[in-house]
């Protein structure tokens, strides 16, 4: 499912206009992501919640040339599933 599919899906599931749920999206994704930037947490009690960390620069190695590079210290988004989201995953398929 891309963007677009999400989309259509919300606008049909909620009864509302696909322009209404394109602009509901982007306002979660856009708060999500301002939310994560100032280093807070984002939770969703029973789908999950997404975090940032920070990975410690490191060596890395070129593959082609196999030359060691430094790789930078970065911040990463760490996404954790919550138990409705991973139960309704893992549940094993019903058989016909």
């Amino acid at each position: 499912m891309n963007k677009t599919d999400l989309i259509d899906a919300i606008a049909e599931d909620a009864g509302i206009t696909k322009a209404s749920a394109k602009k509901a999206l982007e306002s979660f994704l856009t708060n999500v992501a301002g939310t994560l930037k100032k280093g807070d947490k984002v939770s969703l009690v029973g789908f999950g919640s997404w975090s940032v960390s920070q990975r410690a620069a490191r060596d890395g190695r070129n593959p082609q040339t196999g030359k060691t590079i430094k790789i930078a210290a970065k911040n990463v988004v760490k996404f954790k599933a919550g138990a409705e989201l991973d139960g309704s995953v893992n549940t094993p398929a019903k058989k016909k």
